[in-house]
């Protein structure tokens, strides 16, 4: 295996790898992949990369039965307000559990740090089924969940953190908030009776809290989020109940991602897929 910078005049062979890849590891539409394309991977964007004095880009060569096979995968850091940042890190499927991803990831890691950075962060797009997995095997931590617009799509991104730098209130699963025991919240603007928990809606109407079942516990950004039933024995589904603030103004999309309207705190759900330890 060799990495070596890329030129540009192989920014159509990467496209067609990150095509390859994206639609073989992430839970994305060919609409979505497209999009990405478009937007990260055109042939002037990735050449502006390419030179960019900010960037690091490095592509891996694989062989395949002695057969060497140009660009099997590509890694590309930025580095910006001291942090190195790891934007993309993609194989090749017929390349994938040789160890391409890891010998990119490192070589991408140490190349940041030789810029003085004060830490280093990978971030990866919440539909990439192994991202998770592939990144806490060097024990990064997510830190940060955010929403990034890629072309016309609107995205959950995950950002992981070496550990000398995560934060000391987020745990190894990168959800300090979501593993938050339900006994230490507070639940804002409720109260109970016979140990069930409710609340009133704007229009008067009570709803009962589902906090006895982690089924009816959501994660978010700030705080959980948990089920509301119509019913005091929870058999019809009200909506949501943002324990941070304590508002029922808790907008789902069809992508069950959730957002309250009122402090902004978030969940997107995560792939219950298995991973798979060969990726990368």
């Amino acid at each position: 295996m060799e990495l070596r910078e890329p030129t540009s005049d192989e920014t159509e062979r990467i496209r067609e790898m990150v095509e390859s890849s994206m639609t073989m590891s992430y839970r994305l539409s060919p609409q979505q992949i497209e999009s990405i394309l478009t937007d990260q991977f055109s042939d002037d964007h990735l050449s502006k990369v390419i030179d960019s004095d900010n960037a690091i880009v490095f592509v891996a060569e694989n062989e395949i039965d002695g057969v060497e096979t140009a660009v099997a995968g590509i890694v590309v850091g930025v580095v910006s307000d001291d942090v190195g940042e790891i934007r993309w890190l993609l194989v090749d499927p017929e390349h994938q559990g040789a160890g391409v991803g890891t010998e990119l990831f490192e070589s991408a890691v140490e190349a940041l740090r030789d810029r003085d950075v004060d830490h280093v962060e990978a971030a990866t797009l919440e539909k990439n089924t192994e991202g998770e997995q592939f990144f806490e095997k060097f024990d990064y931590v997510r830190t940060e969940e955010r929403t990034v617009e890629l072309g016309d799509e609107s995205l959950v991104e995950y950002v992981y953190t070496e550990p000398s730098a995560a934060s000391d209130e987020t745990d190894a699963a990168g959800t300090d908030a979501a593993n938050t025991d339900t006994d230490e919240l507070e639940f804002p603007d409720t109260e109970t009776e016979d140990g069930v928990r409710r609340a009133t809606t704007d229009d008067g109407q009570t709803v009962y809290l589902g906090t006895d079942d982690e089924e009816d516990k959501e994660s978010g950004t700030d705080a959980p989020f948990f089920v509301t039933y119509t019913d005091e024995e929870m058999s019809e589904r009200y909506g949501y109940y943002c324990s941070n603030c304590g508002s029922l103004d808790v907008i789902v999309d069809d992508m069950e991602r959730m957002e309250c309207s009122e402090c902004g705190n978030s969940h997107a759900s995560r792939s219950r897929e298995a991973y798979d330890d060969s990726y990368l």
